[in-house]
């Protein structure tokens, strides 16, 4: 069984391991500054950053924003050394379970193998290939656009809700990023 235990900063042990793995497992230019998330972590309601638990101990971790009508998964990461092992699967099981609205997530386009075994990953845990044009916003002034893919569980439909979808995770999450390279 899987837990999805929110956690926050003052949660020392099981916040550096989720941080270690968020910095180990993203490129800088695939997350916040550190600062930014420690504050994002212990002060934003919407954004929930998680220790995922097997048996007490930690596995990986999973950030998400609540935003009422779906939820945006930011971040997702279990352990290097324990992946292969059911985990991902499992936490998405939970996740649904615990969030009970549609989920949204931003995948990279099916260019390399490893973008297309975790775009099948998600297909095969229900959520859908939305394959319009999408541009993640930078997370840092000076850094580009990255070209990625929004998929979504739940009851959101490309194409009647990828704008609205677009535009909050543009608006709440990257805090209207698209100002930041026309500054």
């Amino acid at each position: 069984m899987i837990t999805i235990q929110r956690i926050h900063t003052s949660d020392k042990e099981y916040y550096r391991f989720a941080e270690n793995l968020l910095a180990d497992a993203f490129p800088v230019e695939e997350r916040r500054e550190l600062s930014l998330q420690r504050d994002y972590t212990d002060h934003n309601n919407r954004f929930h950053n998680n220790i995922l638990l097997s048996n007490e101990e930690p596995v990986g971790f999973i950030s998400y924003w609540d935003f009422d009508r779906f939820c945006y998964v930011e971040h997702f990461a279990i352990d290097p050394s324990l992946r292969s092992n059911g985990y991902g699967q499992k936490v998405l099981t939970s996740l649904k379970e615990k969030l009970q609205c549609p989920i949204v997530l931003e995948v990279e386009l099916p260019e390399e193998e490893i973008s297309i075994r975790r775009i099948g990953f998600y297909q095969r845990h229900g959520f859908q290939l939305w394959k319009e044009e999408y541009q993640q916003p930078p997370y840092r002034k000076g850094d580009g656009y990255l070209p990625m893919w929004l998929m979504a569980d739940g009851d959101l439909n490309c194409e009647k809700d990828f704008e609205v979808v677009r535009d909050c995770i543009y608006k709440e999450v990257y805090n209207n990023a698209t100002k930041l390279t026309k500054e």
